[in-house]
């Protein structure tokens, strides 16, 4: 064998890389030209959606909420399995928030049609984004493929699904639910796409294309300023790192339990978990005792260096940790920890960027931090979010409104999770905040979207607005639909995708000749190689 390829010439072997090379080079151009394919589908699909009303367009959404309700458990267990990340019973409550939930609550929330106000004189018609193009991550994999589709389909929005490689079998799968029953209640087609294998030059070529109206980035902050960078609007979120304030005026059992919960709920892959408790030196310790009653086991000095070790090698966050459960990172670790153990607590001295424990930590540890008093622990939590999840969340369990207030007016988020879990709480399912699995973190983290995201922001209001005088009459817009309008001149009211974006008959020419060459290309390969 040694003989043989040793007997190998230098041009065979460049005849090789350049064939190899080639191959590639095709196999690139031929993603390229499936996400011009999948974008011009889906640009029809937006247009012919637009024209739907709203209660067929909420017939369409849940169809695909039902679907993706009644296999919640089915993708969770796959989720888990593929990703390792998580626990499949938490995925699956979310997975139901994402799908019917996120329906229940924006389903008579006006997102379609007119609003006319005569006392104004405005009159506000529901323009959809048109073509949104979705990143999902692994760690929330599902739901947030349900959740993104959801918002989508409410504002008659086509969408293109770009899950995460790690959890592409069970994402992919999760979308062709959801756009099955989408279609079946009667999406136009191709209004729910997924890509089945996700790579670098595709997803950088559905950002950039101006076909694509506005991309969804949910994941790391790369992926979030490679989409702000695109030159497409894009709505993306920062990173988080939740301080949650305990002070001396909180119900020291309930914060126990509900602190406990939030932070082991699916392995606190949820970017709204608590990353650093804060509490008040006079009940720190009667605290602590309520949380190992819970389930918290606090690591003693060497234990926390053991810990420190593994979860940040190099100084960096071990993806090994991620979405593990407690049990398993001690062990790794080196700590020997009760069998129940749902959270790992590590204490630290100072809030400062060289502690890691300070910062986000995408499992069940939570750094643990005594204060003397309430206004040194806002001025902790504030230290903290400098550092890192500028405009996420924050979280205090306090009775006290004037320690509440301050706590909020210093730490620079845009949503403070009072006496609840701050997993769900943030997240608005467990308050009154919109149900999302995008936060928006505003200019405090340079995002473009200070709200929790929803259905809402893939909508624009064109606003006709007459005259304010009052001699000026108002027309009567009563009983008219945008969609069923005329022009005098016999033209469509709503624009066709051609008409909004000046393609012409020439580009679509040239478009369809891609797709041939494709085709073909596909069919000699396949019958090449049988």
């Amino acid at each position: 064998m040694q003989g043989r390829a040793d007997a190998i010439s230098p041009a065979t072997i460049q005849t090789v890389i350049k064939a190899a090379s080639a191959s590639d080079s095709l196999k690139e151009e031929s993603q390229l030209a499936r996400a011009r394919m999948m974008l011009e589908r889906a640009r029809w699909a937006a247009a012919a959606f637009a024209r739907l009303d709203r209660e067929a367009s909420l017939r369409i959404a849940k169809a695909a909420a039902d679907a993706g309700f009644a296999k919640a458990q089915l993708y969770a267990d796959w989720a888990v399995k593929e990703t390792g990340f998580g626990v499949a019973e938490h995925k699956k409550i979310k997975n139901e928030l994402c799908s019917r939930g996120i329906f229940e609550h924006y389903r008579n929330e006006q997102l379609a049609g007119l609003k006319i106000d005569a006392d104004r004189k405005i009159v506000e018609l529901a323009r959809p984004a048109g073509v949104v193009f979705a990143l999902t991550p692994s760690t929330n994999p599902v739901s947030t493929v349900f959740f993104k589709i959801m918002i989508a389909l409410l504002g008659r929005n086509a969408i293109i699904i770009s899950p995460h490689p790690m959890a592409k079998a069970c994402c992919v799968d999760a979308a062709r639910c959801m756009a099955d029953a989408a279609a079946a209640a009667g999406a136009p087609d191709g209004t729910v796409q997924v890509i089945e294998e996700p790579s670098i030059p595709l997803i950088s070529a559905l950002m950039s294309d101006p076909r694509t109206d506005v991309i969804l980035a949910t994941g790391g902050t790369p992926m979030v300023r490679a989409a702000y960078s695109s030159g497409n609007p894009a709505i993306g979120v920062g990173p988080s790192n939740v301080p949650v304030l305990v002070d001396a005026t909180a119900d020291l059992a309930k914060a126990a339990k509900r602190i406990v919960a939030s932070k082991s709920f699916d392995n606190s892959v949820l970017c709204t978990n608590e990353s650093v408790l804060i509490a008040e030196a006079t009940i720190a310790d009667k605290l602590l005792r309520h949380m190992q009653g819970e389930g918290a086991y606090l690591c003693s000095e060497e234990e926390t260096e053991r810990l420190r070790a593994y979860l940040f090698p190099g100084d960096k966050f071990s993806l090994k940790a991620l979405g593990r459960d407690a049990t398993t990172i001690a062990a790794e670790a080196g700590i020997r920890a009760p069998g129940k153990t749902r959270i790992l607590l590590a204490p630290f001295d100072l809030p400062v960027p060289e502690e890691p424990f300070a910062r986000e930590k995408l499992c069940p540890v939570l750094g643990f931090l005594k204060v003397p008093n309430a206004q040194r622990g806002i001025e902790a939590a504030r230290a903290l979010l400098r550092y890192s999840g500028g405009g996420h969340s924050a979280a205090i369990h306090s009775k006290d409104p004037r320690t509440i207030l301050a706590f909020t007016a210093a730490v620079n988020v845009l949503r403070v999770a009072v006496n609840v879990p701050c997993s769900q709480g943030a997240a608005g399912f467990d308050t009154n905040l919109a149900p999302t699995m995008t936060i928006g973190t505003g200019f405090f983290g340079r995002s473009s979207i200070g709200e929790n995201v929803g259905p809402q922001h893939l909508v624009n209001w064109t606003r006709i607005a007459y005259n304010k005088e009052a001699s000026e009459a108002f027309g009567d817009y009563s009983g008219l639909e945008p969609w069923d309008v005329q022009a005098p001149d016999g033209t469509e009211g709503l624009e066709l995708p051609m008409a909004r974006t000046g393609r012409g008959d020439d580009e679509l020419g040239e478009m369809r000749d891609e797709i041939r060459k494709v085709i073909i290309e596909e069919l000699r390969s396949l019958f090449m190689g049988s």
